[in-house]
């Protein structure tokens, strides 16, 4: 397992992180737990949540329950919470299962962060992040109609203003270690930077935003604020929901996988996703390589990547991808990987 120096942080993080988000739906809390001591064995320091876990599906009765199967294990494992990087994050504007949809504020992070820790049963959050910006966002397939015009840009830098206010008050409190963003834009994440420096507070330190060979809106004016601003990627969905796993092809849905509950993986599901997703599956077959494994060694080639958020829902699947950490892939894989790219780019 390779570690890289989170942002300027001088924080290990490791090439990969293990995803929560099954965990009290599609997952038990001992299934849980057997994840994380698994992923720890093998080298991953960090986990992922967020205040609204579990999904699949998303509901009011379960929202916290991933951190409290976190909290759990951190009960049970006191000594080893120093040896684990715990990122969650706050939810936002619409979210009626969490605040009745209040927006990102001062006051609710304050609640939110309370509850988290209380959950978590932990004094402090390593990552602790915007789940999404109050004034919307691009992503989950919203840029093929997104429009920007109606933002206010004075409500937009106050909030920003407030957020950062908030976190530097986290920061001195002790509740917090780190700011992190998610499902950010380039210029969002440049704007969180410049006021954070003029402010005197904590610049986020990562951006947690969809990325995988099937998605990669983190190549181009994304991958330049990440260098200038050393703000990393932490990648969700790096399978592409399973998609590059295969398991979809022909149109099937195995039995308590994802699609079970969401039939189109939130819009992932396409016709030119299937065709990009028999694509690169058959790479991964002509050189002998399981896709996922494939998939997730790609993403650590990526100069942006802090680490890469992969789930699993059986020890089986864990146990594949922490395998990718041996793979290592060659200058002919990533030429067929390159040229699938540029053939079946952005299929959903």
């Amino acid at each position: 397992m390779r570690m890289r120096e989170l942002s300027t942080t001088g924080i290990k993080i490791s090439e990969l992180a293990l995803g929560s988000m099954t965990w009290g739906t599609q997952n038990t809390t001992a299934e849980g737990h057997a994840q994380i001591d698994r992923a720890l064995e093998r080298g991953v320091n960090i986990i992922d949540t967020a205040e609204m876990y579990p999904t699949n599906p998303l509901s009011k009765e379960t929202q916290g329950d991933t951190q409290r199967v976190i909290g759990e294990w951190v009960a049970k494992n006191p000594a080893k919470r120093g040896d684990v990087l715990l990122a969650t994050k706050v939810s936002g504007s619409g979210y009626k299962n969490v605040r009745d949809g209040a927006p990102i504020s001062r006051d609710t992070i304050h609640v939110a962060i309370e509850k988290s820790l209380t959950d978590m049963q932990t004094d402090y959050i390593d990552i602790y992040q915007l789940h999404w910006p109050n004034r919307g966002s691009f992503q989950f397939r919203q840029n093929w109609s997104f429009d920007a015009t109606g933002q206010d840009t004075g409500e937009v830098q106050r909030h920003m203003e407030e957020v950062l206010l908030t976190m530097a008050e986290l920061q001195k409190a002790g509740k917090i270690r780190h700011f992190g963003l998610s499902n950010e834009s380039a210029w969002g994440c440049t704007r969180w930077c410049v006021m954070a420096d003029q402010l005197g507070a904590p610049r986020p330190v990562s951006t947690q935003n969809e990325y995988s060979l099937m998605y990669r809106t983190h190549d181009t004016d994304m991958a330049e604020m990440s260098h200038h601003e050393k703000v990393d990627l932490l990648s969700f969905s790096p399978l592409a929901t399973g998609i590059l796993s295969g398991k979809y092809l022909g149109d099937q849905t195995p039995q308590g996988s994802r699609r079970t509950f969401v039939n189109d993986l939130g819009g992932r599901i396409t016709s030119r996703s299937m065709v990009a997703a028999e694509v690169y599956v058959g790479i991964a077959q002509k050189h002998g390589l399981d896709p996922c494994q494939m998939a997730l060694a790609w993403c650590r080639t990526r100069p942006f990547m802090g680490t890469a958020i992969f789930g699993a829902t059986t020890m089986e699947q864990l146990d594949v991808a922490l395998g990718s950490v041996d793979v290592e892939l060659s200058d002919e894989v990533m030429k067929d990987l390159d040229q699938a790219h540029r053939a079946h780019p952005m299929p959903y």
